[in-house]
């Protein structure tokens, strides 16, 4: 966990402060929702369907209990009794009063947490691994360098008016958890040959109306360097990025215009004016921070306890067990990861008490911390082994322990035409009712891992172009239609999907997917081959015979 200072505290108490006397205003009719709607953004408050929404930051995805049961304490005090995680590592509340909002900021600023800078043209969240810090392989915790970029950017007058908004992520392991190559800025730990830290730096990936994965721009930029670095880029971007254009306003649009050669060039260019600036990072900078991060006492703890060997002969404990828990650095523990896909629910969501009751597990298992994922779930990194089966049990009461991590009903979703105003069509029906479909767990470890991933616009916010199987909603002549496709991937080896046919109607969805996953299942050479190597071997055309032959 990392300890705000001093600093960090008065900037949040002083933006609240702001912030009500921004809405005291409006709410007089002192300002106009237009003069009002660039303050609003700039504190994470979205204006959509049937209320205000308001998002909260969860910096590289990392919560304490305390601010669990705060999050919960807002979704109880001032929402519908539920909070919605996002795939950006933040949390979202759709109902709220704009009347109350700073209260629930205040509330919020309490135990270290804000809103600043989750909407609006600036570089938003930085996020990065949900298991950073413990997974077994890692260059390092990635979070430091999070940490450092997010105090770095965070009200930075210089790139708080950029021509769109901006977001980096970080990751530090082989496999990529954070989906680095669908960010403006990709940033992967790595060493050089004389063992010291620096980044894999891609730039360029996005989402949205027109998809890119990122490009490398520096196979090495070493860690003292890489403020300056990731500031001539936005620099570059901030210059020649289009603002007469929405849709071409992102940098991969400049990147893809440029050519990568090009941009590089620029970068380089203006790097060379920077790099040896005040800019540059001193070890003790780093190691400030490092120091204001705490890491559990953990226990000298056997790797194969009594209470596991005992509790493996439960058939249903075992079946969550292999799907959820993945191996700690450190020898006796886990990483737990908790679904927030139960069978008909809308993915992401948590309602207050299960916050307020995965907060006080968190304490007595988990030394008090909870991380959230891209994938909208939460996982506990730092579970004994010995308390797994405890833990498990109380999970089950909660309606937490639904064993489909990264199996076909783990679905990625954006909230869609039933909350959002930019929506052209529902997500989270399409979901509710494939977690139906794919309800059986003998069916679901049959057909293996299978990423589905929908967006009710062509916004993307369901990452539907990176979904193994990826579902967009768009309208129609007045009619919710969805184009499907196949083949995307967010991880190290990213790559955008491809359509596979005609759009088809919000009630043959369903439908489509079940006759692609048979076909998949016709098409595979053997059980171990994955859903997305199949599709890599085959391409598409077989997928789309058997899908659409009988349509």
């Amino acid at each position: 966990m990392y300890a705000y200072d001093e600093i960090d505290r008065t900037l949040v108490n002083e933006r609240v402060s702001e912030f009500r006397d921004q809405v005291k205003r409006r709410l007089s009719g002192e300002l106009t929702e237009d003069e009002f709607k660039i303050l609003r953004l700039q504190n994470g408050v979205y204006l959509q369907l049937h209320a205000y929404m308001f998002r909260v930051a969860i910096p590289y995805g990392t919560l304490s209990s305390d601010q669990l049961r705060r999050l919960a304490h807002i979704a109880r005090r001032y929402d519908r009794g539920y909070g919605h995680f996002t795939t950006r590592q933040n949390i979202q509340f759709n109902w709220i009063k704009l009347a109350e909002l700073p209260d629930a900021l205040a509330d919020l600023a309490e135990v270290g947490i804000h809103a600043m800078q989750t909407s609006g043209n600036n570089m938003r969240n930085v996020t990065s691994d949900q298991w950073a810090g413990v997974a077994p392989g890692e260059i390092e915790d990635p979070r430091i360098w999070s940490e450092l970029l997010r105090q770095h950017t965070t009200l930075h007058p210089e790139f708080s008016f950029l021509p769109r908004k901006f977001k980096i992520a970080i990751t530090a392991s082989d496999h990529d958890r954070a989906a680095i190559k669908i960010h403006d800025i990709g940033l992967r730990l790595v060493k050089n040959e004389k063992g010291e830290t620096g980044f894999e730096v891609l730039v360029g990936g996005g989402l949205g109306r027109t998809p890119f994965i990122a490009k490398t721009i520096k196979h090495f930029v070493h860690g003292r360097d890489i403020l300056s670095y990731v500031e001539a880029i936005l620099r570059v971007y901030n210059q020649y990025g289009r603002r007469d254009n929405i849709y071409k306003a992102r940098i991969k649009i400049l990147v893809h215009e440029l050519g990568i050669e090009k941009f590089s060039r620029e970068v380089e260019d203006e790097w060379q004016h920077i790099r040896g600036s005040s800019l540059q990072i001193d070890d003790e900078v780093i190691e400030d921070i490092r120091s204001r991060f705490s890491y559990p006492a953990y226990e000298k703890l056997p790797h194969m306890p009594d209470e596991l060997r005992q509790a493996a002969a439960d058939p249903a404990f075992e079946a969550w067990r292999k799907n959820s828990v993945a191996s700690h650095k450190v020898q006796g523990y886990s990483i737990v990861t908790i679904s927030l896909k139960p069978v008909g629910g809308p993915p992401g969501d948590a309602t207050a008490e299960q916050m307020d009751a995965l907060a006080d597990l968190a304490e007595k298992y988990s030394f008090g911390e909870i991380r959230v994922g891209h994938e909208q779930n939460l996982a506990l990194p730092h579970v004994a082994k010995r308390d797994l089966p405890a833990l498990w049990r109380a999970l089950d009461k909660l309606g937490l322990a639904t064993p489909n991590v990264n199996l076909i009903s783990d679905i990625i979703a954006c909230p869609g035409l039933d909350y959002c105003s930019l929506a052209n069509a529902r997500s989270i029906p399409i979901a509710q009712e494939l977690t139906r479909r794919f309800a059986n767990h003998e069916l679901a470890n049959l057909i293996g891992r299978l990423h589905i991933n929908i967006s009710g616009c062509i916004n993307a916010c369901g990452h539907h172009h990176v979904g193994h199987i990826g579902i967009l909603g768009v309208e129609k002549n007045g009619e919710e239609v969805y184009q499907i496709t196949i083949g995307g991937r967010a991880d190290e080896n990213a790559a955008l999907g491809n359509l596979i046919g005609p759009g088809v109607k919000f009630e043959e969805v369903a439908d489509v997917i079940e006759d692609v996953v048979e076909a998949y299942l016709a098409l595979r050479e053997r059980p171990e081959e994955l859903f997305i190597d199949t599709v890599k071997r085959l391409g598409v055309e077989p997928f789309k015979e058997r899908v659409y032959a009988t349509r």
